[in-house]
């Protein structure tokens, strides 16, 4: 061999092995980073041909993958868009929300929990098939918290959750102004961009899902918190009679910015039953009971309850529910009432009314029952966790006699059922702005001695609704005694 053809062979093995060197570097040193790299189109259009597993209510799926006859094998579809929409959110090709993005390793197949069945589909040459995810929702309640919300009218804002108290078993979810996920999963992608900008540039915010994301005053809802602290203090029971009084002036303020009235209830004098404060709402009555307890166990009942937290892992985005800290009296008396910083989202008024139904134990919200194989076995069910002791377990009988009492004789009675007995309260709570009306709230539970299920209700808009008529009974009530109903006859 001479010398030329010498240079040119060895220059060929050095660039050989540079060839073998970068493969090798490609393969098993950045293989990981470069498949998670989202400007990875190859990986990404694999991702988005594949058939995903489904998202079940029951064994009916609310979003299923099905053949498709353009480029990409499957097409992500959502049976029932508009009602399951803020739950099962879409998956498109530029993103994934909601139960799509946070149950994506089981739908996309890449979840640990189906080794086995990735590695039959290799041995056999089949095509992968992600796992499926059954939802604890029951479709009786999400049909009946979604047409009670529609029926309030055109442009309504508001949402409602149902939970079951025993286990934390989220058994409805529903916010409007909703939206149809199919729109958003197109295999059009211009068509896909353009609806999302309309979406997101709209003022209702359709895409938002109120019922974790959204944090408003909860009026005299809060109340059952005020009272919890009030009875854990030991001063009082559901026997108690209570501060009462038309109106009540609050400490270190003058002039009507720091009066309190109960707005024509009657309210008594001086004493008034426990039972007859809970069930006319007196504002009067809570404003003192919360100066009483004082600011710090206002601040302690409250994070019992869940303020201040957030405990919900199946979707993404919860806001925490806030109540304040550092208070001066006048700040603890509007607090006591639901309003100053108080803000709640409809999720954690739900899971105040689900604490005291279950004896005072706070169960931590889930929505995924169970992860199921391709083939619809079930992989391990999710197991109720206690999140807090919120109240003791006679604290909780006495918050459902004053909240039974309410419903049978006070302002929340628009939620009772024949023979059935209902704890609920309302909440009427005013949004601090002069064009804007006062938000309407309902939370209950029923039955009150075995509870199956407890309801919080929340309207932010209702544009066909006079300003002087917005109060949670009328408008909360009605919605939350149907998802009680459709409960409890299941």
């Amino acid at each position: 061999m001479n010398k030329p053809i010498r240079t040119i062979a060895i220059f060929c093995l050095l660039l050989f092995l540079g060839l073998m060197l970068n493969a090798t570097y490609l393969q098993y040193y950045r293989a990981g980073d470069l498949n998670e790299d989202p400007r990875n189109r190859r990986v990404l259009a694999e991702a988005f041909s594949s058939e995903r597993g489904a998202i079940l209510v029951g064994r009916t799926p609310v979003a299923e993958s099905v053949p498709s006859d353009d480029q990409y094998d499957f097409q992500r579809k959502y049976p029932q868009p508009f009602k399951y929409a803020h739950l099962t959110g879409w998956f498109s090709y530029f993103s994934q929300t909601q139960l799509e993005l946070t149950q994506n390793s089981v739908l996309s197949g890449d979840d640990s929990r189906l080794f086995v069945t990735r590695l039959v589909d290799l041995f056999s040459n089949s095509s992968a098939k992600g796992g499926s995810v059954q939802l604890t929702i029951d479709p009786a309640a999400q049909s009946a918290a979604y047409d009670g919300l529609r029926a309030l009218g055109e442009g309504v804002e508001g949402s409602v959750v149902a939970i079951e108290p025993s286990s934390g078993r989220i058994l409805a979810m529903v916010s409007l102004p909703t939206y149809d996920p199919n729109e958003l999963a197109s295999h059009d992608f211009g068509a896909v961009a353009e609806r999302a900008e309309q979406l997101e540039a709209r003022d209702d915010e359709p895409l938002l899902n109120r019922a974790i994301q959204t944090r408003l005053p909860p009026g005299s809802t809060y109340k059952i918190v005020t009272a919890a602290a009030a009875i854990e203090s030991g001063n009082y029971d559901a026997s108690s009679q209570v501060p009462g009084g038309a109106t009540y002036q609050l400490p270190e303020t003058s002039g009507e910015s720091g009066l309190i009235d109960n707005e024509g209830r009657d309210c008594g004098s001086t004493r008034i039953p426990f039972t007859q404060a809970m069930g006319n709402s007196c504002n009067t009555t809570f404003a003192r009971l919360a100066i009483e307890v004082g600011a710090d166990a206002m601040l302690e009942q409250a994070e019992k309850f869940g303020f201040n937290s957030d405990y919900l892992e199946d979707l993404p985005n919860q806001a925490e529910s806030n109540f304040p800290v550092d208070m001066n009296p006048p700040e603890t008396g509007q607090s006591g009432i639901g309003q100053f910083e108080v803000a709640a989202t409809p999720l954690q008024m739900a899971m105040v009314s689900a604490g005291i139904a279950n004896g005072g134990t706070v169960m931590k919200p889930y929505m995924v029952e169970a992860v199921l194989t391709p083939e619809l076995d079930v992989l391990p069910r999710t197991e109720p966790e206690e999140l807090s002791e919120a109240v003791s377990a006679q604290t909780a009988s006495d918050l459902t006699e004053l909240m039974t009492y309410t419903v049978s004789s006070g302002t929340a009675s628009p939620a009772a059922i024949p023979n059935v007995e209902v704890a609920g309260k309302t909440g009427t709570a005013q949004s601090g702005q002069d064009d804007v009306p006062p938000y309407a709230w309902f939370t209950s539970f029923a039955p009150a001695d075995d509870p199956d299920v407890a309801v919080a209700v929340m309207i932010q808009s209702a544009p066909g609704t006079e300003r002087g008529e917005i109060a949670g009974g009328a408008l909360g009530g009605p919605i939350a005694k149907a998802v009680m109903e459709a409960v409890i006859d299941r």
